[in-house]
């Protein structure tokens, strides 16, 4: 299937069940003369299933057009669809909750809380969500990301990559619609970011989620199916990639 033709498909696809719509989206961040406009005027349709790597300079938006999807940030101005939801029109305890069952979050810097261990901290969402198996979810969660023998071990007795496994299972636990991650790699050395990264496809493929994935990685962003490039806060292209394996 040649270039044309894939971004036919995806055009399609998107066109009849977007995961993820966005339209006319403007964030400023600041205050006064320190008020910088982020994103301008953004206009990003994601299907279902679908894989985007967001690339794009330092500044150029893209952690901010990540947690404007992720509904951490609320925009100034647009419409933000996610499965469904409107996440403008969501009060706090709202988004919280929508976030807590549709949204599975991997950040650089792993975010684990550092009084629980790997057990209890990948529990925590499944508890929020109201599981009654959290536990054993959890459990079955930490083996497939080759933890089974660390789950009662804190942060600090695990090294870089095995708190950014606890981070990936604990986004994957409450199999999210939507599974997004910034630069996940990016406090690790490359054999290990390549064994993430690997988890991180594997968890998108197998579950079936839709995948953000902000990367500087032009390579790494080419697993995608789409890369979408942002520069001075506005989209300036997205285009189909050939899928490579993932």
């Amino acid at each position: 299937m040649n270039d044309t033709s894939i971004a036919a498909t995806i055009a399609a696809k998107n066109a009849v069940s977007p995961a993820i719509a966005l339209t006319g989206v403007n964030l400023s961040l600041g205050r006064g003369a320190a008020r910088v406009h982020i994103l301008k005027d953004v206009e990003l349709h994601i299907g279902s299933g679908e894989a985007i790597g967001l690339v794009g300079p330092s500044g150029s938006g893209k952690t901010s057009l990540l947690m404007v999807l992720a509904g951490l940030e609320r925009p100034d101005t647009g419409s933000i669809m996610v499965a469904g939801k409107d996440l403008v029109r969501l009060d706090e305890d709202a988004l919280a909750r929508f976030r807590g069952r549709n949204v599975g979050i991997v950040f650089q810097s792993f975010h684990l809380i550092p009084t629980m261990t790997a057990l209890e901290n990948v529990a925590v969402p499944l508890e929020l969500a109201g599981a009654p198996d959290a536990f054993d979810r959890a459990r079955q969660e930490l083996a497939m990301v080759g933890l089974a023998e660390r789950l009662h071990h804190y942060p600090a007795q695990l090294s870089g990559g095995e708190q950014q496994r606890v981070a990936m299972a604990r986004a994957l636990a409450p199999n999210p619609a939507i599974l997004v991650a910034d630069e996940p790699t990016g406090n690790l050395d490359e054999a290990t970011g390549k064994q993430i990264i690997d988890l991180l496809f594997k968890g998108h493929v197998e579950r079936g989620s839709t995948l953000v994935l902000v990367t500087h990685d032009t390579a790494l962003a080419q697993r995608c199916d789409r890369i979408v490039r942002l520069r001075s806060g506005r989209i300036e292209s997205a285009t189909a990639t050939t899928a490579a394996p993932r």
